[in-house]
Order: structure tokens, then C-alpha cells, then sequence
């Protein structure tokens, strides 16, 4: 009797151990953030994009994310940490970490690494981005309909060809609808930096700027608005509880999709970085047509206004190329003649002006 009880509890051992050999691991998933998600800008929305991972996925993986890591060698060395904790895929989240993302992806190839928004791949590192000069287009024709002074002030982080599409793009949707306004641009050199936000915000103001726009990452500056009685727009998240007065909308950035593609991929196999199209797997490049791009309700403006923004979003959904010519740089030479029109490429390798109705030049 006590050796059939001996087998039995033996045999019982034994499923245990299968069912516990069955439970597989969770797939370590690492983060690497600019700022802290408080930002309530860009960083926030990355945020709330690895929230949504562990929401879709649940126990299958486990996230982790390293905050306020500077551009440069410092986010090389977080980047191979995250590596050897044993992160099978790592998201990097500004452009400064392209090289050093592009470095630690060759020390370590069985990591699968995703590059936030550059444009440099290799066989295990891929790249995504949002067509955010989309929102910015949107913005435009808003600003130059709103206007009273003609006059509109624009923060700008870093002179790379994501910013300077989206100040071209807002000029050109400014004046397809006011062929008088203009775009005043103040470089602050810096994603987040409240104080600088707010400071370039009072000197647009006082030149007599009665919108404002941006391309930093927190709310300082449409704060800076309301405090003055102009309007603005937010950036990378519904920055509306900051200033609801202010805010005409916001062009917020919907990470969890193309977060949830890319993991889906690595843990079904079939994640690659071939070079593909506009689109995942090799290099993802979405916008408002995809919901990667979201518009927050059109407000502080009258009807016909956000009528107006309402028909230049459908636009640009639609398929509307807003680089199409006729238009030139601010110097007067003709970039594209009627019936031309920029492809990708261009948008990455050619734009180095601005447009009409942008005052002053690029930073060299």
C-alpha cells in the first residue's frame, strides 16, 4: 500500500512539474523615456502606450521603463542595461538615441530594438514614427483663420526634418486659408523645458503673436497663452485641463497600436526590419488615416472655423499630400510647380528651408 502511495504521489510530482514547465515565462519588454510620463506631453503618451501593452497582453509580458535619460552616451549604457536584464524587445523613444540604439543592437542580436522616430535600421533594429506634420497642417488652417494680428508664433525643439515638416506644414495650411499671416519660429533647443517653453511663448506674445503653436513637450506654453487671452494647441497629449481656455485642440500621438503590432510580431516571429513601405514591419510611418494621429474636439473657435479644421482633417485622411505644388521657401524659389509633389524621401533628405510665410531661416 505505501509503495502504490509512493507512485501515486510520484506520478502526482510529475504533473505538477509539466504544468509548471507549461507556464511560460513572461517576455520582458524595456523602455527608455526622454522625460517622466508628468510631462503630460510626449513621454506621457509613451506612457500611456506601455499602459495599454500590459492591458492587451497581460501576464504574457512584463514592461519596465528607465525615465529622464539624457541624448546621448548615457542612453547607450541604459539601453545595454535594459539588454542584459534580459528585455527581448526595447523600445527607444526620441531621435537622440537613434546611434546609440543602432550601437547596442549590434552587441546584442538576439534583442529585437525599436528606434523612435529616426530613420537608421539593421537586421534587428527597427524604426516607427507618426505623421505628426499632419495635426500641424490641421493647426495651420485653424491659426490662419483665427488670427486677428496675422501674426503667429511657433516653439521648436531641435532643426531635424520632423520639426521642420511640421512648421511648413502648419504655414501651408495657415495660408491656403490667409495668404497674410505669418510664422514667427523660436528655437529652444530643448524637448522639455517648461520654463524656456513659457519664456519664448511671452516674447511671441509681446512681438504680437494671438496664437501660438509647438513643438515642445509640455504644456508651458499654451499655460503662457491663456494667462495672455491668446490660443494655441497642444502637443503629443490633450493638454485641455491646462489651459481650457486656450487650447483650440490638440494633436495627440497614439503609440498602443503600433506598440501592440510590434510585439504581436516578435512573439508570433513574424517581426523583421526588411525595408518595407510606409508601414510595419521595417519602418512604420502612420498618421490621422490610422488613428496613430488623434485630433481632440475642435474648441474656442467659432463654427464655421471648426468646419473648416473638420474638412482639412478629412483631407488629409483622405490622402491629401499637403506638399503638393505650387508653393516655394520663404526666399522665393519655386519648390514645386503644380502637379509635383514630395514623396517620403523627400520629407527626410530635402527640406531644408521654410516655406512661404515662415520668417527667418533654419539654424545651421
Amino acid at each position: 500500500m505505501k509503495h502504490l502511495l509512493k507512485a501515486a504521489a510520484a506520478g502526482l510530482v510529475g504533473v505538477v512539474a509539466m504544468a509548471g514547465a507549461a507556464i511560460a515565462d513572461p517576455v520582458k519588454i524595456g523602455f527608455v523615456y526622454l522625460t517622466n510620463p508628468g510631462d503630460h506631453g510626449w513621454t506621457y503618451a509613451h506612457e500611456v502606450g506601455r499602459l495599454d501593452v500590459e492591458k492587451h497582453f497581460g501576464s504574457k509580458v512584463e514592461t519596465t521603463y528607465v525615465e529622464n535619460v539624457p541624448e546621448g552616451p548615457d542612453s547607450t549604457r541604459v539601453i545595454r542595461e535594459l539588454a542584459r536584464q534580459g528585455n527581448k524587445m526595447i523600445f527607444t523613444t526620441s531621435f537622440g538615441y537613434m546611434d546609440p540604439t543602432l550601437k547596442v543592437a549590434k552587441e546584442f542580436p538576439d534583442v529585437k530594438f525599436v528606434h523612435l522616430t529616426g530613420y537608421k535600421r539593421s537586421g534587428n533594429m527597427s524604426t516607427g514614427n507618426i505623421r505628426f506634420y499632419e495635426g500641424r497642417y490641421v493647426q495651420g488652417v485653424v491659426a490662419g483663420m483665427m488670427t486677428k494680428s496675422n501674426k503667429v508664433g511657433y516653439l521648436a525643439s531641435f532643426p531635424i526634418p520632423e520639426v521642420i515638416q511640421g512648421i511648413n506644414a502648419f504655414a501651408l495650411g495657415m495660408r491656403s486659408v490667409n495668404p497674410d499671416a505669418t510664422v514667427s519660429v523660436i528655437w529652444v533647443n530643448s524637448w522639455y523645458d517648461p520654463v524656456k517653453e513659457s519664456d519664448a511663448a511671452k516674447v511671441h506674445i509681446a512681438e504680437g503673436a494671438d496664437i501660438l503653436a509647438q513643438h515642445t513637450d509640455s504644456p508651458a506654453m499654451l499655460q503662457t497663452a491663456e494667462k495672455a487671452g491668446v490660443y494655441g494647441f497642444g502637443q503629443s497629449s490633450d493638454m485641455k485641463a491646462f489651459a481650457p481656455k486656450a487650447q483650440l485642440f490638440s494633436s495627440v500621438n497614439n503609440w498602443s497600436p503600433y506598440y501592440i503590432a510590434q510585439i504581436e510580431a516578435m512573439l508570433d516571429g513574424s517581426w523583421t526590419t526588411g525595408e518595407g513601405p510606409d508601414h510595419w514591419p521595417g519602418n512604420t510611418w502612420l498618421g490621422l488615416s490610422d488613428d496613430y494621429l488623434v485630433l481632440t474636439p475642435f474648441e474656442n473657435m467659432p463654427a464655421n472655423v471648426a468646419a473648416a479644421a473638420k474638412a482639412a482633417a478629412d483631407k488629409v485622411s483622405g490622402g491629401y499630400n499637403i506638399f503638393s505644388g505650387p508653393f516655394k521657401d520663404n526666399a522665393g524659389n519655386v519648390i514645386l510647380s503644380d502637379g509635383e509633389s514630395y514623396h517620403d524621401g523627400n520629407l527626410w533628405n530635402d527640406m531644408n528651408y521654410y516655406v512661404e510665410g515662415v520668417i527667418g531661416k533654419i539654424p545651421g
